[in-house]
């Protein structure tokens, strides 16, 4: 006759859980029994298997109603209810525009990308319309001067959408001082962090060279400010001052972009910031070696005729007297061409166009 350790420790063996299941021999076999008792099945001996398997049948819990039709939203439906926003038209209530408000200085987007489809390029005219839509919404926002659409950038996650922008007379004042507070205080956390290093070590004799400065808003590399989103209709993020040290390090390091701002750029030489340093660098870059203009398309102001110090002159206007060469002169000589955006030294600070 079974001890009552045995029949224990066989209770035990029946208990254990299958890790696919989650469930134990034991416990169903006893929903089988209790099943076959309360409905008194004839012959169940023969339907012992099927009996089993409406017990298992009744015991899976779906994680959601299958009958219904409610799915988790996609990437391309949020992306569309954020970029709906764009569409929609300002409200009745809405305060009227005064008659004497600066012109809107936004271009046509829409006709200079039809110039583009001419030549087989461009983003098309439905993404082109949004990204209109989305710039339009930065001139809302911001007391702007100028915008320009510069161009997008492709990311392994996200990708790059830039705009150029001039503010108005005193309107990136507030926002220059808002820089300058968060660089002393990271000056002061600086100072704070070699204090408290300070103890009776040696001191090496080596002085590093000293760092070039960057240069001030509206002029030289950061005479345009830029702004990029990853798609339109979400939020614009206003890119920081590139410095010198910044455009040294990106022409010697080949990085993909991520598409994610904060992301580190993990590089040889180390480079001096995150992606969003990064991404700023290479637009001075790209700026000043593609932006070009026929012979005469643009004059210099009244005030720099005059450059007598030597110095570099990067403040240029339309010339409203310019007369087009022919088209096949533009295509035949790149004498014609010229390059109206600042040029980098070798260490990265700017001079001006000193001939055109």
């Amino acid at each position: 006759m079974a001890s009552e350790t045995m029949i224990q420790n066989a209770k035990a063996f029946l208990q254990q859980e299958s890790p696919d299941s989650k469930l134990n021999l034991y416990d169903h076999m006893c929903s089988v029994m209790h099943k076959i008792l309360e409905n008194r099945t004839p012959n169940s001996v023969d339907l012992l298997e099927s009996l089993s398997q409406e017990v298992k049948t009744n015991k899976f819990a779906p994680p959601c109603d299958p009958s219904s039709d409610v799915r988790p939203a996609s990437l391309e439906v949020e992306l569309a209810n954020v970029q709906n926003k764009l569409f929609e038209k300002p409200s009745e209530d809405a305060e009227p525009e005064p008659e004497d408000e600066v012109e809107m200085p936004l271009p046509d987007l829409m006709d200079t990308a039809h110039y583009f489809e001419q030549a087989g390029l461009g983003l098309g005219r439905e993404e082109t319309f949004r990204i209109f839509l989305a710039l339009k919404n930065l001139v809302d926002t911001h007391t702007l001067q100028s915008v320009r659409f510069w161009g997008k950038i492709q990311g392994t996650e996200k990708n790059y959408i830039v705009a150029e922008v001039e503010y108005r007379e005193g309107g990136e004042e507030e926002q220059e001082g808002e820089e300058e507070e968060g660089e002393e205080s990271r000056e002061e956390e600086t100072d704070e962090a070699k204090e408290g290093d300070e103890d009776n070590l040696p001191t090496p004799d080596y002085k590093p060279p000293p760092v070039i400065p960057k240069e001030e808003t509206g002029t030289g590399c950061n005479k345009k400010t830029y702004f990029v989103c990853n798609e339109p209709g979400t939020e614009w993020t206003k890119l920081p001052p590139v410095t010198p040290a910044q455009i040294v390090c990106a022409r010697q390091i080949k990085k993909f972009f991520s598409g994610n701002l904060e992301a580190a750029v993990i590089s040889y030489p180390p480079f001096p910031g995150t992606e969003i340093n990064y991404l700023r660098a290479q637009i001075a870059r790209i700026s000043a070696g593609t932006h070009i203009s026929p012979v005469d398309y643009y004059k210099f102001e009244e005030d720099d005729e005059d450059d007598s110090d030597g110095e570099g002159r990067d403040s240029f206007v339309e010339n409203v007297e310019f007369e087009p060469p022919r088209v096949q002169e533009l295509i035949d000589s790149l004498s014609n061409w010229v390059h109206h955006c600042s040029t980098f030294y070798h260490k990265a600070d700017v001079f001006g166009l000193t001939h055109r």
